[in-house]
């Protein structure tokens, strides 16, 4: 049995060398598997890739280069909660020709061993981030698990709106828009309801 798993944790990382990483630099979103000296492991961070300009005040001469910006992060108890939101998302991620990258085999449900970077497109990115944003604060697993699996059914553009809601429009109302967010997909701490909704989400 160890054997088998040892030949299948070589042959995901050898397509992830020949086919995977080779696209990390050209997706809009990166998610990176890490660990954090004071966090339990792994750390899951979502980054954008953000255009930065620099140079002369003219236009002219002004250049640009792009950056990974963190948009957000998820570790321990709600990153086990909501691992198999997370895997539905990446399994959804494909290359320009439209094949499935199977970004889930990196993040299996038993110990993730993976650590690097994995490409994403933006609906998985800004879902992503999202889902990791909101989560933030919120102590009830169950509803934590409710906000990401009805974020991971938005459409690409619900979650991109939603997102920009989120975190563009300054410190007070993003904060008021992740505590509205919050009670919008999650419901009310200790509400009946909850639990009848994750029964019909979960898959």
């Amino acid at each position: 049995m160890s054997s088998r798993k040892s030949d299948d944790k070589t042959a995901v990382q050898a397509d992830y060398t020949g086919r995977v990483l080779p696209l990390v630099t050209q997706f809009p979103w990166v998610l990176r598997v890490t660990e954090h000296k004071d966090k339990p492991v792994p750390v899951l961070v979502v980054k954008e890739r953000v255009r930065v300009w620099s140079g002369g005040q003219d236009g002219a001469s002004a250049t640009y280069h792009y950056v990974l910006k963190e948009r957000g992060l998820i570790y321990g108890q709600p990153l086990r909660r909501i691992l198999p939101v997370v895997r539905e998302i990446l399994v959804k991620v494909c290359d320009a020709s439209g094949i499935p990258l199977e970004l889930h085999r990196y993040l299996g449900n038993g110990r993730i061993w993976f650590r690097g970077n994995l490409p994403l497109d933006s609906e998985a990115g800004e879902k992503l981030a999202l889902i990791f944003k909101l989560q933030e604060r919120v102590s009830d697993m169950d509803r934590v698990e409710l906000i990401a699996w009805r974020v991971e059914r938005f459409t690409r553009e619900e979650a991109a709106y939603w997102l920009t809601r989120a975190t563009q429009f300054g410190e007070g109302p993003n904060r008021w828009a992740l505590a509205g967010m919050r009670i919008m997909l999650g419901g009310q701490p200790g509400d009946k309801g909850i639990q009848a909704m994750l029964q019909q989400l979960r898959r």
